[in-house]
């Protein structure tokens, strides 16, 4: 039964390429908003807390501040409405899942950008 799911998602369910990112990267997540006839662009720019499933079911969470407010967004890779991810920073962190990082205030939030 996996495997015909497995089939009817590779070829049925379209997917966008994205650049390669993971925790800790600040990326800017393009995409499109509706608003009863009319179309806009919006972004959403933040670290990468989490990547998380496989294929079709994978999703990602960005967490960014607004004023002394955490935000934080899941956005579905294969949301139709993704219209582009740009990677700002690398960051170097040792876990895939940066949970901690709710609970950093001031300096202790900053992370280590990687050179590319």
């Amino acid at each position: 039964m996996s495997s015909l799911v497995d089939f009817v998602q590779d070829e049925f369910v379209t997917r966008k390429e994205f650049p390669a990112f993971g925790a800790g990267d600040t990326i800017t997540v393009y995409y499109e908003i509706r608003e009863g006839e009319k179309v806009r662009t919006q972004f959403f720019r933040g670290v990468v807390l989490q990547r998380k499933g496989t294929g079709t079911t994978e999703t990602f969470t960005i967490r960014k501040m607004s004023g002394t407010i955490g935000v934080e967004r899941i956005f579905p890779i294969n949301l139709p409405a993704l219209q582009k991810i740009e990677v700002n920073k690398k960051g170097k962190v040792r876990r895939a899942r940066i949970f901690y990082f709710r609970g950093l205030t001031g300096k202790k939030a900053r992370i280590k950008e990687v050179r590319r």
